[in-house]
């Protein structure tokens, strides 16, 4: 094995390579109906969470994959900052907000069905529970047979069903506004702040969370930041590139919503399905709603297939250095950690009962998403604090590629980065009563509490002394 100070892997990512990878990981329909419920004020939203967290994560993290190009990606970082221990605490947090992200997008799925047989069996708890377990069990059988099957159709999926129903939708609102349509949200300088005079419109914030939540993934293309022909060049000019696509897409496909949609009626399960439907009467489209609804659920199964396997391989890293249960880390003749993608199913399978004991599918739906927003943000949390660590622990250390402004530069981005988790961390915890029927709200912040009591509890068992702790080739982990 070669020593990490001379890994260099062939330069073969040009820097359209490189911005078709971040887009792809980054750009996601999900949020969009969220967003759009802030009307034009979501450009300063995302203008905000761009500044303070988007642009901050692809700095850290390209600075980060590039000095240390290792297999495990966060957990590698943070093991080399803080200690094993915390290295698998944060792999650990990444693992399992993707466990609780893929109820969401699987609802997307499940609604998506749901509007192409029956618009009403959005609200059958029974249905949709059943959508979500079976399509989340058969993508994970799929890949059980390893990365070739799973991944074949993945980047395809992913256009086909995210940036081509995105730039559609734009398409047919800037349409929409050429034919003389009134649009749903009014264009001025006033309303590009959202409302602070009430408390309703206060209570709106909460959704903020979400617009950051759909800025994450971006660090997951840093880790190919050395196979780019020229880092110190090519790397950040692919970045920059890739944040203003992203920006644009999620931006105008949100504001395109809002368009057309009135806020009233506006759900956060089938927002841009009641979009399309619109465009497709106005435009007499018959056929545009059905189709658009085809993409978006081959697009999602595609998207959940590739992601399922993609999280557990940091984690199936701290279980190979013996920081996790032995039989975590046993794989199958595929070479796939099949025991780590059982129990994260289990896992899935009983948050997806949140969907029968909430009484709105609405209202689970954005337990979840809030629970996987704060997951991840803790997440980044420890990820940013690991590098302004290492740029003191670490500072003879070459770095290819290195955030400008010295060691000022990383305390004011990832002091940012910091700052805008907690914030939305802190969010979660507020229900979005006024917008969303969340049944009894002393119930649903129970479910919330003690969702993230027992997902966060194995971290403080990690830090057990000797827990989970096991000999390895006859050596004990490093401690």
């Amino acid at each position: 094995m070669k020593a990490l100070s001379s890994y260099s892997p062939p330069k073969v990512l040009s820097v359209f390579s490189l911005i078709m990878i971040n887009v792809i990981a980054v750009d996601s329909i999900r949020t969009l109906p969220m967003a759009a419920t802030f009307g034009y004020g979501l450009i300063t939203l995302y203008a905000i969470a761009a500044l303070a967290f988007f642009i901050p994560t692809a700095l850290i993290t390209a600075e980060l994959a590039t000095t240390w190009p290792e297999k495990g990606g966060l957990y590698t970082w943070v093991k080399i900052a803080f200690g094993p221990k915390w290295g698998t605490c944060v792999v650990y947090l990444q693992w399992i907000y993707n466990v609780v992200w893929y109820p969401t997008i699987l609802t997307l799925i499940a609604s998506t069905i749901a509007y192409l047989v029956d618009e009403r069996l959005v609200q059958d708890a029974a249905f949709m529970t059943t959508v979500v377990l079976v399509t989340f069990w058969g993508c994970t059988i799929l890949n059980f047979f390893g990365m070739r099957l799973s991944s074949a159709v993945s980047t395809f999926g992913s256009l086909l069903g995210t940036l081509g129903p995105m730039i559609i939708i734009i398409g047919l609102a800037i349409w929409w506004l050429k034919r003389g349509n009134a649009p749903e949200i009014t264009f001025s300088v006033s309303n590009l702040f959202p409302k602070m005079n009430n408390l309703s419109a206060i209570a709106e914030l909460v959704f903020f969370s979400q617009i950051v939540y759909s800025l994450l993934g971006l660090e997951m293309s840093s880790v190919h930041a050395l196979e780019v022909k020229n880092p110190k060049k090519d790397y950040p000019k692919a970045l920059l590139i890739s944040a203003v696509i992203i920006l644009l897409s999620l931006v105008l496909a949100s504001l395109a919503i809002a368009i057309v949609v009135p806020g009233a009626q506006l759900s956060n399960l089938t927002g841009i399905i009641q979009a399309f439907s619109l465009f497709a009467t106005e435009f007499n489209l018959s056929w545009l709603g059905p189709l658009m609804a085809m993409a978006i659920l081959i697009g999602g199964v595609c998207a959940v297939a590739t992601w399922i396997i993609g999280p557990t391989k940091g984690l199936f890293a701290a279980a190979d250095d013996g920081l996790l249960p032995e039989f975590l880390a046993k794989t199958n003749r595929f070479g796939v950690p099949i025991n780590m993608l059982l129990t994260q199913g289990g896992i899935c399978s009983l948050l997806t009962l949140i969907y029968i004991l909430l009484p709105t599918i609405e209202g689970a739906y954005y337990l979840l998403s809030a629970l996987a927003a704060q997951l991840s943000l803790l997440m980044y949390a420890i990820l940013f604090a690991a590098a302004i660590r290492l740029r003191y622990s670490q500072k003879e250390k070459e770095r290819p590629f290195k955030i400008p402004g010295k060691n000022w530069g990383m305390w004011l981005f990832a002091g940012m980065g910091i700052g805008i988790s907690v914030i939305v961390i802190l969010l979660g915890f507020v229900p979005p009563t006024h917008k969303i029927e969340l049944g009894d709200v002393v119930l649903y912040e129970c479910y919330l509490i003690a969702g993230m009591f027992f997902i966060l509890l194995p971290i403080f068992l990690i830090h057990t002394p000797k827990a989970f702790t096991r000999k390895r080739n006859g050596k004990l982990p490093i401690q």
